[in-house]
């Protein structure tokens, strides 16, 4: 794990979810400007924002397999991804609002309809 050749010590690193582990901790890590822009605490952030990540997609993947959820499952779902929300605050997750504001022209002639 050290010198970075292996995701887990003693782990098949093809394996379906190593794989889309490695795949989310690359994009997150883009998304922050690049393996040498972050820190070790910010890549810290990202492998567990890229745990959490894999697990709750399982857990979707089980409550579409079974038709439902159970309390006790969408329980721990609803906790795992708030926990998400804020690892990925801690590495910078921001709300990017959307311009919502109408149009002049179409705001005329939705009036006048």
């Amino acid at each position: 794990m050290t010198n970075g050749t292996s995701l887990l010590p003693d782990v098949d690193g093809r394996s379906l979810w190593a794989r889309r582990m490695r795949d989310l901790i690359a994009l997150h890590l883009a998304d922050l400007g690049g393996e040498g822009a972050v820190s070790e605490a910010e890549r810290s952030i990202v492998r567990r924002v890229a745990t959490l990540t894999v697990e709750l997609e399982r857990m979707e993947v089980a409550f579409a397999t079974a038709g439902e959820a159970s309390a006790d499952a969408l329980d721990l779902y609803q906790r795992t991804a708030g926990n998400l929300r804020r690892l990925l605050e801690a590495v910078g997750l921001k709300r990017r609002p959307r311009n919502v504001t109408p149009d002049l022209r179409d705001y005329i002639e939705g009036t006048a309809a």
